[in-house]
């Protein structure tokens, strides 16, 4: 499985939408929260450029909000992306 980080703020409705999906697939993410840290708020801008929560990353891959993640999903380009081992077709 490849490494997933996401950084949110606990009251964000698009955080909280965003790590269900990635529970619901089984996936082990790393949760970085802005609201109380200005060098992981930082970071996250670093990364992304942006300023808004959630913001995604699978691997080195930044995948955005969670309206992008939920379109990778609707789009069946989710689960590539978390589990590369099992694409082998």
């Amino acid at each position: 499985m490849t490494n997933v980080v996401i950084y949110v703020t606990p009251s964000c409705p698009y955080c909280i939408r965003a790590k269900i999906l990635l529970d619901k697939k089984g996936v082990d993410y790393i949760e970085h929260r802005v609201d109380t840290d200005n060098d992981i708020r930082e970071e996250m801008y670093q990364r992304s450029k942006r300023f808004s929560v959630p913001q995604i990353f699978i691997g080195d891959f930044h995948v955005g909000g969670f309206d992008d993640l939920y379109m990778l999903d609707l789009d069946n380009r989710l689960d590539p992306l978390l589990f590369p081992e099992q694409d082998s077709d």
